[in-house]
């Protein structure tokens, strides 16, 4: 029983100190500060949405990828420049099994660095989603390339033990990857790790399964090729991941459907026109509906509007009006907040304004004055009275059509409610229509 346990002793011990006292540690929180450093810039453009989040982390590979090569690069040549390569030599050990001392523990760390860092990443996106849920499919996948690439690396640096041998493999790597990634069209891109994807793309079930395998055979082709006594064993992994690659590439565009949450609405109907916003932010919708409280106040009991505001792909139909977009997140909307409510209700009026696809030669004076009332009712432009300076001091063409929206203005602000609700509804029939006789004078 002893000797079995000092056996034990011997052959974990190597290992073990690898894992904690070696440069290991050291990549895997390399790895996890360099993810959180980008993450954390990047934060106003994922942390209110779990699809954006799931995006960003996998988008992320790009760095971590060639930074992970790099690090195993650098693991590899460590005996050449510590000079002890013929001292290591005398361990009674296989070269593979030599060969996985050293490199394993650093890919095992990168691997729970990414991984360490993709959930941080979903804990702080989770106070702000307002929507679709977690999306972690890809985290193991893209933890498993990482630690792949250390191995695949760490060839290399026992080939090519130089110092400039880790930096230089981490730039081609990257330019390889962003290159491959950027492609629009060849089997290629289907094999590269970093494949940028969509906030709206979900992966088919077994494409995550399928990428492990393609990376990991390839690294672990790679170590046989290199450590092992029998160099034919290397024919496995490689055949796993040929298997793997072919059916990735030849799937192509079929590795990725859109995800039927971002086909879905979810509508307040409880005002006129009806609020409606894209399911994944169904959570947004009793801030937005009160951002266009104003609007929609001010519209009530007027005929002929559209149906609703909506919030898909695509335009809008004869009967809609398109709402402000949400995304790209960082912009209008920012962990699950909009970033201005008036700015917000402005584009929605100026969405249920100017609807419709009326061709220029219809567009005359009368409805752009017209236009122009609706929208200073509904919404009023901040800086409206900076641009009506502007007219009123260019030439008399400028400064009459100037005079003509301030009268239009007024007589529409005065109207008494009923009369104004006729006219609007009078507008709004005529803007469907694109005819500008049906607009009644202002």
């Amino acid at each position: 029983m002893n000797a079995v346990t000092q056996t034990n002793v011997v052959t974990q011990t190597p290992l073990v100190t690898e894992a904690r006292r070696g440069f290991a540690p050291w990549a895997g929180l390399t790895v996890l500060l360099t993810l959180g450093v980008l993450l954390a810039a990047s934060a106003d453009r994922w942390q209110g949405g779990w699809a954006e989040t799931a995006a960003e982390l996998h988008n992320a590979v790009l760095i971590t990828v060639p930074a992970a090569a790099a690090a195993g690069c650098w693991q590899g040549g460590r005996e050449r420049r510590r000079r002890t390569e013929e001292l290591w030599a005398t361990v009674p050990r296989p070269p593979l099994a030599r060969f996985l001392v050293a490199a394993l523990p650093t890919a095992l760390w990168v691997a729970a660095g990414y991984a360490v860092a993709a959930g941080l990443a979903l804990l702080a996106t989770w106070p702000y989603a307002l929507g679709d849920g977690p999306r972690p499919a890809l985290v193991p996948t893209d933890a498993c390339v990482s630690g792949a690439a250390v191995l695949a690396g760490h060839a290399v640096g026992r080939l090519v033990p130089a110092r400039l041998t880790a930096p230089l493999l981490a730039m081609a790597g990257y330019v390889g990857l962003g290159v491959t990634a950027a492609a629009h069209e060849g089997a290629g891109r289907y094999l590269n790790p970093a494949f940028p994807v969509m906030e709206s793309w979900v992966p088919v079930w077994w494409q995550p399964m399928a990428m492990a395998v393609w990376a990991g055979g390839l690294a672990g082709a790679a170590v046989l090729a290199y450590a092992a006594r029998r160099r034919w064993t290397a024919l496995l992994p490689l055949a796993a991941a040929t298997a793997a690659g072919a059916l990735l590439a030849q799937t192509g565009d079929g590795l990725w459907h859109t995800d039927p949450l971002t086909r879905r609405q979810v509508c307040d109907t409880s005002v006129a026109p009806a609020v409606c916003v894209n399911a994944r932010y169904a959570g947004a919708l009793p801030q937005i509906t009160d951002a266009l409280s104003g609007v929609t106040g001010r519209l009530k009991g007027v005929r002929n509007l559209p149906v609703r505001w909506e919030d898909r792909d695509g335009g809008p139909r004869d009967d809609e009006a398109e709402l402000p977009s949400l995304t790209p997140l960082g912009w209008s909307f920012v962990r699950g907040r909009l970033t201005d409510t008036g700015e917000f209700a402005r584009e929605a009026v100026g969405t249920l304004v100017l609807r419709g696809d009326c061709p220029d030669d219809r567009l005359g004076a009368r409805f752009e004055r017209a236009d122009d009332a609706v929208e200073n009712y509904l919404a009023p432009l901040p800086s409206r009275r900076y641009f009506d300076d502007l007219d009123s001091q260019g030439d008399a063409r400028r400064r009459a059509a100037l005079a003509g929206r301030r009268a239009a203005r007024a007589r529409l602000a005065a109207m008494g409610e009923q009369e104004r609700r006729d006219w609007l509804s009078a507008y709004f029939a005529a803007r469907a229509a694109c005819d500008p006789s049906g607009v009644p004078a202002l």
